[in-house]
């Protein structure tokens, strides 16, 4: 947990964006830029995502009364003490109704900005789901179900992502076309592998390189392009429908023949005054838990910040590593391997769970029986899919402990109902697997770390 928490505290949203502007004198910096203060007539603030409270909150104490007005949108319960800048609770990962009003809102605050106006644009995390505006001929109800069976079927952030922008009216650098001719500074906490600033929140301020066809194709590679009739509430009692809307598929396929505006792309005007600046990075979270580690005694590595794939192949690979690793240590030597990424999930059962404590009960069974190897996987963001635990800690005990009261691993595992698992194992045993901090205000992915001991 000391480990953990060091990686949160680096890239905790107020200091990364701290360590990128500063005000001084009539003048604005963010990032090796100057914005002079006395050019503009108004300053807005506008953003969405899990870690955008703290970031607005930097932002405030930067600019204080020289910011005229702003709006963020964040997941519910992922507030902060704003004085200045409005905050509106979202739904996420399934975007709703608070979004799509609140994303009007911004929307109307951008489309009044001139060339006297500088917008700050705040994204993280969670960016996608937030900001929701659908296109005519596109319900809220059609992108909550064609997200959900997304989602279900595993898609990968940048798949999500291709679908989400060509049905939306603010993704895939509309924003940045809306607040034309305004001067536009995005200052992004990424949470995708590679820092894309086109994936990250669905790139409402960057050029985007995704096509209809693109969208189009993401959909038949999960199956799920068997039209399903558009309207009605979407909701627990349906989400399992098998087929995105029929409007959906219509929809796009006006895209790929043109009838549709496309995204926008790179030699747009819209881009000649806008910059996007990463605040925050998972690089930044797992370089902070590799110092912790080695202030700690533990011979520290990070292996990759590119975890991805299936959570339970992912386990598997985090095993064989650390089995490896304890295989080669001499007596009372100590290891840390730390991993970070983004893996992802196919649901085939009906459980409840999320992609950390997935891989965390997964690793379990890989490793049941074994000493001196103890995982931490979780979220950075204190949550981990629709649950709120941000994930789970498991060792070679795990397994063994859970049978003796007749929990079996596989049995919730084929269920994808890991959450059940700790939640029932936890209670049993008075010890604490699950990992329950509470919203953390940061949000750059998932991070794993693996203490190895002889």
């Amino acid at each position: 947990m000391e480990i953990y928490n060091a990686a949160l505290t680096a890239v905790d949203p107020y200091t990364a964006v701290t360590r990128a502007v500063r005000r001084e004198n009539n003048y604005f910096h963010a990032a090796g830029a100057a914005y002079e203060l006395d050019a503009y007539n108004r300053i807005l603030v506008v953003g969405a995502g899990k870690a955008t409270a703290r970031m607005a909150l930097a932002i405030e104490d930067a600019l204080g009364e020289r910011i005229t007005e702003g709006l963020i949108i964040v997941k519910k319960g992922h507030t902060a003490g704003l004085r200045i800048v409005k905050q509106i609770e979202a739904g996420h990962p399934l975007p709703d109704e608070a979004g799509v009003q609140g994303t009007q809102r911004i929307l109307e605050l951008v489309r009044r900005a001139d060339a006297k106006t500088l917008v700050i644009c705040l994204l993280s995390g969670g960016g996608s789901s937030l900001l929701v505006a659908p296109l005519p001929g596109v319900t809220l109800e059609d992108k909550q179900r064609t997200t959900e069976l997304l989602l279900r079927a595993g898609a990968t952030i940048d798949e999500l992502n291709a679908v989400r922008k060509h049905l939306s009216a603010v993704k895939g650098g509309r924003l940045a076309q809306i607040a034309h001719p305004a001067t536009v500074v995005t200052l992004i906490l990424s949470d995708v592998i590679g820092d894309r600033l086109d994936v990250i929140a669905s790139g409402p301020t960057a050029s985007d390189t995704s096509t209809f066809a693109d969208a189009a194709q993401v959909i038949e590679k999960y199956g799920i392009n068997h039209s399903a009739p558009s309207g009605g509430e979407f909701n627990s009692e349906n989400r399992l429908k098998t087929a995105v809307p029929s409007q959906v598929i219509s929809f796009l396929e006006r895209g790929k023949a043109g009838q549709e505006p496309e995204t926008v792309k790179s030699g747009d005007i819209c881009f000649l005054n806008t910059r996007n600046v990463i605040v925050g990075s998972l690089a930044q979270a797992l370089a902070a838990a590799r110092e912790k580690a080695a202030s700690l005694g533990w011979r520290a590595e990070v292996v990759t910040a590119e975890l991805q794939g299936e959570a339970r192949d992912a386990a598997r690979l985090l095993a064989r590593k650390a089995l490896q690793t304890r295989d080669d240590l001499g007596p009372g030597e100590r290891r840390c391997l730390l991993y970070g990424g983004e893996t992802t999930v196919t649901v085939m059962g009906n459980g409840k769970g999320g992609r950390n404590q997935e891989l965390a009960l997964a690793f379990a069974v890989e490793i049941a029986g074994m000493s001196g190897m103890t995982l931490l996987s979780a979220g950075t963001d204190g949550t981990d899919g629709p649950t709120d635990a941000a994930g789970a800690v498991v060792d070679g005990s795990v397994v063994n402990k859970a049978r003796e009261f007749g929990i079996h691993p596989e049995v919730y595992l084929g269920n994808n109902d890991s959450y059940t698992f700790f939640e029932l194992l936890d209670s049993h045993t008075n010890e604490k697997h699950h990992l329950m901090t509470g919203p953390t205000g940061t949000n750059v992915m998932d991070i794993q770390i693996i203490l190895i001991e002889r």
